[in-house]
């Protein structure tokens, strides 16, 4: 699966250009009055602008599995990279054979850089935001874990990722290319104390070499 577009809100929209163009350096490909768009690799990014929400999402870019160390410095220059387990900054999904690090963005947001050893995608060229592959995660906030996933398999035809056991509270669909992390309402955002709460969120995504679309209101 591989995440093609990726639309949330913002209620900062000019603010958001400023981070994403100068910490994450993503160029800016469209905006008007209501929404901005950046190229984050092969992934389309979309803030569409909403009023006093405070919106909070926890979503992932696709790193070079080479890179992870010298994108770490790269951010750690601009902004606070968080703490997983302290004093540890960097994170080991050993079953996921990755590791990465996560950051605030300007909303509040929770970003994650994330280097998956399993793909073969090593890069030369020194890291900067064209390094970036793609967005490769967003969270889904539900009351019903289990049933967000049965509806996303018979709609969508979308399958536990195999590197992580479905849990009560906690499922991940998806490949190692993108993926869709189901969580229970007010569940702690890894790593940070954040509730996650559902917002509008839209995914144009690739699956099988079919084009599909979730919109979620919120």
């Amino acid at each position: 699966m591989n995440i093609l577009e990726l639309e949330l809100l913002t209620d900062t929209l000019d603010e958001m250009e400023l981070f994403y163009n100068n910490v994450i350096g993503l160029k800016t490909i469209s905006k008007n009055k209501s929404t901005i768009s950046f190229a984050a690799g092969s992934t389309k990014l979309t803030f569409r602008s909403s009023n006093n929400l405070k919106p909070v999402y926890h979503f992932a870019f696709d790193i070079p599995n080479n890179k992870l160390l010298e994108a770490f410095a790269w951010i750690e220059k601009k902004t606070e990279i968080l703490e997983v387990i302290p004093p540890d900054k960097i994170a080991d999904f050993y079953n996921w054979n990755a590791k990465s690090f996560y950051f605030y963005d300007n909303n509040g947001n929770i970003l994650e850089f994330i280097a998956r050893f399993s793909l073969d995608n090593a890069s030369e060229k020194p890291f900067d935001g064209s390094s970036i592959i793609s967005v490769s995660e967003i969270g889904f906030v539900t009351k019903n874990v289990s049933q967000l996933s049965d509806e996303m398999f018979n709609k969508y035809g979308l399958s536990v990722f195999s590197k992580q056991p479905k849990l009560n509270k906690f499922i991940v669909l998806g490949t190692d290319t993108g993926l869709f992390i189901l969580v229970e309402e007010n569940r702690d955002w890894y790593p940070t104390h954040k509730k996650s709460k559902s917002f509008y969120t839209k995914v144009v995504f690739d699956s099988d070499g079919i084009t599909k679309e979730i919109e979620v209101s919120g």
